[in-house]
């Protein structure tokens, strides 16, 4: 991830932009926040809040080295501002999903949201804006990827944050619609999937060949209080899938599970032409 630090800046310069004298000097790449802007296509009051959510905490030992009190150095980070955005993308998504689906119980809602917000899907976010190249990182600070990861999300909650305070949430708030009307029906479809392995074979097999997948229980073995049951998933004469389980409904969501990781493999090979045949 390209970053500027400090070592390539003189020592006057500081994150507010500022001369040192007790503050962090601040990295070459200071237009990186005006840059950024630009990018978003918004225009900040105070660019300063950019700024500030583009500083990993990785700089703070050098807040520390440039004589910058403990006090403040809550301040020079992005942390405040992913908190904020945290709750503004929640708050977001919570909203959108109440008016997509007027049926949905609080249960839904929330395993939806969780999915809509998840880490993955701020990173790939980030990486569309091509965050990485904006943030001011600590000197000598090369992240691996898992650390790079929990970067890119932080930082883009904090640029929504950052837009939050100096544009208002509605602003925030249109930032992040454009992106989950753009992406939420995939995201929340794959997620259901996952969830609802059962639901999501028989919506594919419908929607293929107009056909619904079949279950048998093969055998069941153990004691009454500890039963197991084997399932297969069954298409025409072709099991697509085998599951194993406490109950029948497991046993069958498992083997739904088995059959669309066999159907992603190999989709035109799993099927036999006999399974195409409508009657």
């Amino acid at each position: 991830m390209p970053s500027r630090t400090s070592r390539d800046a003189g020592p006057d310069r500081s994150p507010e932009g500022g001369k040192a004298g007790g503050k962090l000097p601040r990295p070459l790449g200071a237009d990186n926040a005006a840059r950024l802007a630009r990018k978003l296509h918004f225009r900040f009051r105070d660019l300063t809040l950019l700024r500030t959510a583009l500083t990993h905490r990785s700089i703070l030992h050098e807040a520390a080295s440039a004589g910058v009190s403990a006090s403040r150095t809550a301040t020079l980070t992005n942390e405040r501002l992913e908190f904020l955005g945290d709750a503004v993308l929640g708050a977001v998504a919570a909203e959108y999903l109440y008016n997509l689906d007027p049926e949905a119980d609080e249960g839904q809602l929330t395993r939806r949201r969780v999915a809509l917000v998840r880490a993955e899907t701020l990173v790939r976010w980030a990486r569309e804006i091509d965050l990485g190249s904006y943030l001011y990182l600590g000197l000598g600070e090369r992240p691996g990827p898992g650390t790079r990861d929990r970067m890119l999300a932080g930082a883009f909650e904090a640029v929504i944050g950052a837009i939050a305070l100096d544009r208002g949430f509605g602003a925030a708030r249109k930032f992040i619609l454009r992106l989950l009307e753009r992406d939420a029906p995939e995201i929340l479809a794959t997620a259901e999937g996952v969830a609802n392995p059962k639901g999501r074979l028989q919506e594919l097999l419908q929607e293929r060949y107009r056909r619904a997948p079949e279950y048998q229980t093969v055998s069941t073995e153990g004691p009454d209080h500890a039963r197991t049951f084997n399932v297969e998933a069954t298409f025409g004469d072709r099991v697509l899938g085998r599951g194993v389980g406490p109950s029948k409904r497991e046993a069958e969501q498992a083997a739904a599970a088995a059959a669309l990781a066999a159907l992603a493999a190999d989709p035109d090979g799993v099927l036999s032409p006999s399974a195409f045949v409508v009657d």
